[in-house]
């Protein structure tokens, strides 16, 4: 037996353990049996065994070549280095499928392991809906897009990774965004358990809280390293272009965004459990409906695999969610009546749900852009197309509302607040926001729109500044302590709190990001002879020549560009082109970025002759790298969130049956 046959019947198993976990899973729930819920446990762990032993023998198959297995040749090569094997594996549809599976099983590994005490009258139903995921993508992955397919005869060598997937993007953002994906199905099969099992209080919430956040982490996180990516290697000029795909990745964040804190209304008020419900089913629905946008073909994207036969089937798969899901929740909609009443239209409870209704707003306008030229193609026979423009101007607006909103929201009182509570509460970062906007209209930015986003980000993060000043002062007075003491324990003692204004602290640094460099980014096109120059801004490029190297399996074609300043020479830039063996008629695109003084010299190397003579891109992008600095604030302040609070442990003292006193000695 070979390793790809290993593989291919823990595929099997794991489908059998899959569907038969799930059965007992939901007959344990019902009639509630303890024999019948150890086995579905047990099956679950049997499905993360089997999914482990199927990525395993992939993996090996990589590593050794095999060129036995249709997946192994089509997506890699021996001329590859060792990392672009290993991220192989995930580069096409089964092996990125695989990955998913295996995610998700080791996911409700541990969240079987940790609630299977804690929430005894949900987890059978949680098994249940957990192994009923793992079985459809088990049953794609064993009859129709199997990782161990092999070829009539092998050869002896593969086709190799696409170019574009050159880059060390590839060893982080496809895990990460898939992660994300995985992730969600966690908090998902939790409150469909809750709705089954007419457990509609809390505790599923408080559960499964850090699986959300693990899960929004690494959607963010996918998001702005897919940014990353195709700003660094796509060389269009920008990191966001609101493809099908992209928005795909975007729209279950955003609703995800929206549940983590719709959720602390219902564990603080007993309030918005329908909200709750309905944000994480359609948090999962949207996961799954980006898969299904990818492998389906049916629009067109630079990031979308070619038409597979997998795509009916998730659409299926995503009726069957739907459906399933609507019924649960409609069916329990008498017991997810609100246990509180809103005190007041000001309040942090109403923050709260415009909140959800702004991100839903963006979410939903997202999802009819990229869904309209499909449904416009099937209605009319004309497939219209729904640019960047159209999401600039119908979410511009409700992303600044947000923005805003993440300001002053955290300032508002709980049930109503008042006049006096809001001008205390509101004094710093309205002055912070004013006085930010008196100085960049001074400093020459008349754009008002520019100004006024500026203005609301700086809400934001003078919220943030403020909180934190006011919370340490107070701890300081009280206690006598240090402040950075003061700041050390404040955190570790509202760790989910700080954590959380950490978070937006990064949103605000990846907002300011983006608003400066769409409103006042700098672009030329130019053809320059050797000795040729082009001037964008106070930069200068001058034409030095092209280089050609060779190495094993690729050929470079290299710009040679002398960068200077006001006419002060720094340094050289190289953009160049990569042709890979077997894809020569799909360059790599290596952009040359150098980034000064908070923004970036971006050049694309467009064409050459062979004179000498070069086709450019140029761009100055105005702190883009505030972008990439947020996304690691963000990334930090929900590592501090999900970290476990320290809790004293109880410890035993035995005390003598008799202490003798001083009278009795």
């Amino acid at each position: 037996m070979t390793g790809a046959d290993l593989g291919a019947g823990a595929l099997v198993a794991g489908l059998v353990a899959a569907i038969c976990a799930a059965t007992a899973g939901a007959l344990a729930a019902r009639e509630q049996d303890e024999r019948l819920l150890a086995a579905a446990r047990n099956g679950a762990y049997v499905v993360a065994g089997m999914l482990a032993i199927a990525s395993l023998a992939l993996l090996a198959a990589f590593v050794t070549h095999d060129y036995s297995l249709k997946y192994v040749v089509e997506h890699s090569s021996r001329a590859m280095p060792l990392q672009f094997v290993v991220a192989a594996f995930y580069s096409g549809q089964q092996g990125s499928l695989l990955y998913w599976a295996l995610a998700l099983a080791i996911l409700s590994f541990i969240a079987i392991r940790a609630t299977y005490d804690r929430l005894r009258r949900i987890i059978g139903y949680a098994i249940a809906v957990l192994m009923a995921i793992e079985a459809f993508f088990l049953l794609i992955l064993t009859f129709v897009s199997n990782p161990f397919e092999r070829l009539p005869v092998p050869v002896p060598d593969g086709q190799g990774l696409n170019p574009l997937l050159y880059d060390g993007g590839m060893l982080i953002h496809p895990p990460m965004l898939l992660l994300g994906y995985a992730s969600v199905a966690v908090p998902y099969a939790f409150a469909m358990a809750a709705l089954l099992a007419g457990r509609t209080d809390a505790d599923w919430m408080r559960a499964t809280r850090r699986y959300a956040l693990v899960a929004w982490a690494f959607l963010g996180a996918g998001n702005l390293l897919g940014a990353w990516w195709a700003y660094h290697v796509l060389g269009w000029g920008g990191y966001w272009g609101w493809d099908p795909v992209e928005n795909s990745a975007i729209m279950p964040w955003l609703a995800l965004t929206a549940y983590i804190h719709s959720v602390l209304v219902q564990q603080r008020r007993g309030m918005l459990k329908v909200w709750n419900m309905a944000l994480i089913i359609a948090t999962f629905c949207l996961a799954i409906q980006g898969t299904f946008i990818v492998r389906s073909g049916i629009i067109s994207s630079v990031h979308s695999f070619a038409q597979s036969s997998i795509g009916p089937f998730f659409f299926a798969f995503l009726a069957v969610v739907v459906i399933a899901s609507l019924t649960a929740l409609i069916s329990r909609l008498p017991a997810l009546r609100s246990e509180d009443r809103f005190g007041g239209v000001v309040s942090r409870e109403s923050g709260f749900l415009l909140n959800n209704v702004l991100f839903v707003s963006v979410a939903f306008a997202t999802y009819w852009g990229t869904i309209f030229p499909v449904l416009s193609e099937a209605l009319s026979g004309v497939k219209a197309t729904v640019g960047a423009p159209f999401y600039q101007q119908v979410n511009g607006p409700l992303l600044l509302a947000l923005l805003i909103l993440m300001g002053l929201g955290p300032l508002l009182p709980w049930r109503r607040a008042t006049g006096e509570q809001l001008r205390r509460s509101f004094v710093v970062p309205l002055a912070a926001a004013g006085g930010s906007a008196t100085v960049l209209v001074i400093l020459g930015l008349r754009t008002p729109a520019a100004v006024v986003a500026l203005a609301a980000a700086m809400v934001a993060a003078s919220t943030v500044v403020w909180e934190y000043w006011r919370g340490v002062r107070a701890r300081a007075r009280s206690t006598g302590e240090p402040v950075p003491l003061a700041l050390g324990r404040l955190v570790a003692r509202g760790r989910s709190r700080y954590g959380g204004y950490l978070v937006h602290l990064g949103v605000a640094f990846v907002a300011v990001g983006i608003i400066s460099s769409s409103f006042y980014q700098q672009e030329r096109e130019a053809t320059l002879p050797v000795g040729g120059a082009v001037t964008v801004g106070q930069y200068t490029l001058t034409n030095l020549g092209v280089t050609e190297t060779l190495a094993p399996g690729a050929r470079t074609v290299t710009a040679q560009l002398a960068l200077a300043e006001d006419g002060q020479t720094l340094h050289t830039m190289a953009p160049a082109k990569v042709f890979y063996e077997n894809f020569d008629n799909q360059p790599a695109t290596h952009v040359a970025i150098d980034t000064r003084r908070l923004e970036d010299i971006y050049v694309v190397l467009a064409g050459w002759a062979e004179d000498g003579t070069i086709s450019l891109l140029v761009a100055v992008n105005p702190m883009v790298s505030l972008i990439w600095v947020g996304g690691i604030v963000l990334v930090f302040g929900t590592v501090v969130s999900l970290w476990p609070e320290r809790v004293a442990s109880p410890v035993r003292l035995r005390v003598p049956e008799r202490i003798a006193v001083a009278s009795e000695a």
